[in-house]
């Protein structure tokens, strides 16, 4: 089966990961596929699927988390510089990446046909494109009836959450990564957790300009600008930042901090899948607010 034979066919709306397959249903994709893009690979997770190869599974079970990768999947090395003759030694027919490998796309080439499909681009929300890269998938893989179920089902899932959420609509969020005890990153609304947020009902407290992911090494006094926020911070926690801020005078005199409007989600990919934006809505939902928290405000 090529990629160049293929088709494509209807594309419609598909359902929530935990309900598209039962136990087992898990299949190897068609044709034989390598993945080097982590959002790539979690679609393709959730359509049942499973890839002979892709890369850096490690970290992508500490900042993807869900869905797993199953055991047999080998691993390439880092995305940013995969192991190409072991990609060869895999034998893929197809390879999926993203405009961010372009720079080796001839020597992915070398191993198997190349197919990149861009989810994250300047001034685009995310998760549309993240919606299309998934039928494109279903397309590309004979799934389209599992990618058309994941879609159906997502919404509704996501509208459920939102009610979840609507209590805490009042007030808009922050959403950040703290990238050590002084600065941070926000995500702005051309993020996916941004245009997720809108999508459960939420304000994003953030206006500035994110350039389409997050807004690096922001000092943390600009959390000060809207008072009245809460303040959601996604996992990782540096070990540094939660060592220190419990006794940062800056944080401390945050109003979010003060007032405890602090919430630490787990990990999250900023720049996965529809099953990342997924994850991301439903650990807010389950995060706001807990009662007790950690030192200095954050809860989680």
């Amino acid at each position: 089966m090529t990629v160049a034979g293929l088709s494509r066919r209807r594309l419609l709306a598909g359902g929530l990961a935990a309900a598209l397959l039962p136990a087992g249903r898990a299949r190897a994709a068609t044709p034989r596929t390598a993945v080097i893009d982590w959002a790539l690979l979690e679609s393709l997770l959730v359509l049942g699927l499973t890839p002979v190869a892709a890369a850096e599974l490690r970290l992508y079970g500490r900042l993807v988390v869900e869905p797993p990768v199953p055991a047999e999947v080998v691993d390439l090395g880092l995305r940013g510089s995969p192991n190409f003759e072991l990609l060869s030694l895999c034998r893929p027919e197809l390879v999926l990446s993203s405009p961010w490998y372009e720079g080796y796309r001839g020597r992915l080439e070398r191993a198997a046909p190349v197919r990149s499909l861009s989810i994250y681009e300047p001034g685009r929300p995310p998760y549309e494109p993240a919606a299309a890269a998934l039928l494109e998938l279903g397309t590309l893989l004979d799934a389209q009836e599992q990618a058309e179920r994941y879609l159906a089902r997502l919404e509704p899932e996501l509208a459920r959450l939102a009610g979840l959420l609507a209590p805490f609509a009042e007030r808009p969020c922050f959403l950040i990564n703290l990238g050590d005890a002084r600065h941070f990153r926000a995500f702005g609304r051309d993020s996916l957790f941004g245009a997720v947020l809108e999508r459960l009902g939420l304000a994003n407290a953030w206006g500035d300009d994110t350039r389409y992911r997050a807004q690096a090494q922001i000092q943390l006094e600009a959390l000060a600008r809207v008072p009245e926020a809460r303040l959601v911070v996604v996992g990782p926690l540096p070990a540094a930042a939660r060592r220190t801020l419990p006794d940062s005078g800056l944080w401390n005199a945050l109003p979010a901090v003060r007032e405890g409007r602090v919430t630490l989600l787990p990990p999250v990919s900023p720049f996965g899948g529809l099953p990342s934006a997924l994850r991301f809505a439903r650990l807010l939902a389950e995060g706001l607010p807990r009662p007790g928290g950690l030192p200095g405000g954050l809860h989680g």
